[in-house]
């Protein structure tokens, strides 16, 4: 029945439908094969871009989390062989807490607990980040009250070697 219908085609008749046939297989293919696989390779040349940058970027924090490891092993090292007792009593000193300190004493292994009233905020937070940065030594417990003054507190603060 098709060859029928074909062979009583006229030759131009069968050269256009050819021709047309031909262009709608090639419209075809790349609206349903070409098209889908460019847009999903872009979208994932994308993605592999941005997973690049997501490693660069946990490289980046890698080595300064190994550089500031090595940083606080040789702060630990600079004590000059005072015990974070000693080093938490003497540093506070330094800071111009010393007339604050009303209490400092071992506890457990490894940690320090001091109590200090009306002490200066700011001061304290000060000390607190030269702790941690220039001896490796982190405040585990920290906590707080406002005492009569503006910026003074009561304040404990449990102390500890920071791992």
């Amino acid at each position: 029945m098709i060859k029928t219908w074909w062979q009583g085609m006229s030759e131009r008749d069968r050269r256009t439908l050819a021709i047309g046939a031909v262009v709608v297989a090639v419209m075809l293919f790349w609206a349903l094969v070409w098209s889908p696989m460019s847009q999903r390779r872009a979208a994932l040349e994308q993605e592999v871009a941005t997973r690049r940058d997501e490693l660069a970027a946990v490289e980046r924090g890698t080595a300064l989390l190994a550089q500031q490891h090595v940083v606080g092993q040789r702060a630990r090292g600079d004590r000059a062989g005072k015990s974070l007792l000693a080093l938490a009593d003497a540093s506070a000193r330094d800071a111009g807490l010393g007339a604050a300190i009303k209490q400092i004493e071992p506890s457990g292994s490894g940690h320090v607990k001091l109590s200090l009233e009306n002490a200066n905020f700011d001061t304290l937070a000060a000390w607190l980040e030269i702790l941690s940065r220039s001896y490796g030594v982190e405040a585990n417990e920290l906590s707080a009250d406002r005492a009569d003054g503006i910026g003074l507190v009561n304040a404990r603060v449990t102390l500890q070697d920071a791992p």
